[in-house]
């Protein structure tokens, strides 16, 4: 039993034991117990679940407190603000997607559950090979730095575009190889039907297992974007694995509670595109005024800081347009009325 004591990638390996078994139980509670039946999650239980996830989240940040410290545990709590926000972008896309399959919304949480699960296993895999480049490379931090910085300009410029779905490649890849149904079989990914060629039965794919392909290949691409951002807050693998899968639990339930109202955080991806400009630019500022670091705690109350500011400027400019929206809405109803009213006075004295 001494290999539990050892060390794995700065860690015990007893540690990473431990946590991945905590996750894992997690998500058979998830699906074999709680969601074992599908069923249309509402805003108040979105909410209770999204609470549960930030609450284990706080938990674990006390827990790198007092095993680490402070300093790790403002790492690590930056670095689960930083992927939790990014986390804003998927929650945009998955509702496109979502909506373009037309995917029902009882049928959502065991496309997202899985989707999800697939996330873990590819950012596992995508942690650990950055890891390993950025020990033996360490230079590639400064790689990282300039695509956050780059992307981050690129996103304040196009933050306005839509993702479109039907130029996935994946998705033009599985309607041309394989046999899909246009419509959907409960819960099912799979399903086996009569060939409308041959009669015999033959396996067919549903929408639901498109709509999964595609959110995995979305997840794909956003990685490339939140994986440098985490290693530009700190290299330590453990933080960078916990906050990111904390914060991946947390994007699933975050998604029932806001994306009936994602229209009212229409600002908030400038403030993520800030924010990513950000984490990449105060490594080059950092070596110009001669800093070894950025104190973390300074950096996640600019990270939060501008992240606020974000919410608040959506909240406020939407609410407006709301208000605006609202007595258009009023006045041409008004209107209707009316005309209504002197079409049936004609209509009389006639």
């Amino acid at each position: 039993m001494d290999f539990l004591f050892n060390q794995m990638m700065g860690t015990p390996v007893w540690l990473w034991i431990a946590f991945l078994s905590f996750i894992l139980l997690l998500m058979v509670l998830d699906l074999g117990v709680f969601y074992r039946k599908s069923h249309v999650i509402g805003m108040a239980e979105s909410l209770k679940l999204t609470g549960f996830y930030v609450s284990l989240a706080m938990a674990f940040a006390v827990f790198m407190y007092f095993w680490r410290g402070s300093q790790d545990a403002a790492l690590y709590i930056t670095g689960y603000v930083v992927e939790q926000s990014l986390s804003m972008d998927n929650i945009f896309v998955m509702a496109v997607i979502m909506n373009y399959f037309a995917v029902p919304r009882k049928y959502q949480h065991r496309v997202l559950f899985y989707g999800i699960l697939g996330v873990i296993i590819m950012r596992g895999f995508m942690i650990v090979a950055g890891a390993a480049v950025v020990q033996r490379f360490d230079w590639i931090l400064y790689l990282f730095a300039a695509f956050l910085v780059f992307t981050g300009v690129r996103m304040l410029f196009h933050a306005d575009e839509d993702y479109d779905v039907e130029s996935n490649p994946v998705l033009k890849f599985m309607r041309k190889r394989f046999p899909v149904t246009n419509d959907f079989h409960g819960r099912h990914f799979l399903v086996r039907l009569p060939d409308p060629r041959t009669g015999e039965l033959k396996l067919f794919i549903t929408p639901l297992l498109l709509a999964l392909c595609v959110i995995e290949v979305a997840d794909v691409i956003f990685a490339v974007d939140s994986i440098p951002a985490i290693f530009a807050i700190t290299t330590d693998p453990f933080i960078i694995f916990t906050s990111n899968i904390f914060a991946i639990l947390g994007l699933r339930a975050l998604y029932f509670a806001l994306s009936a109202m994602l229209h009212r955080f229409a600002y908030l991806k400038y403030a993520l595109s800030l924010v990513l400009i950000f984490i990449g630019g105060k490594f080059f500022v950092a070596d110009l005024m001669g800093w070894h670091h950025m104190s973390p705690t300074w950096s996640l109350a600019i990270t939060l800081g501008l992240l606020a500011g974000g919410l608040v400027v959506s909240l406020a400019k939407t609410a407006h347009e709301n208000g605006k929206e609202r007595r258009r809405l009023r006045a041409q109803t008004a209107s209707a009325q009316m005309q209504s009213a002197q079409s049936d006075n004609t209509t009389q004295q006639g």
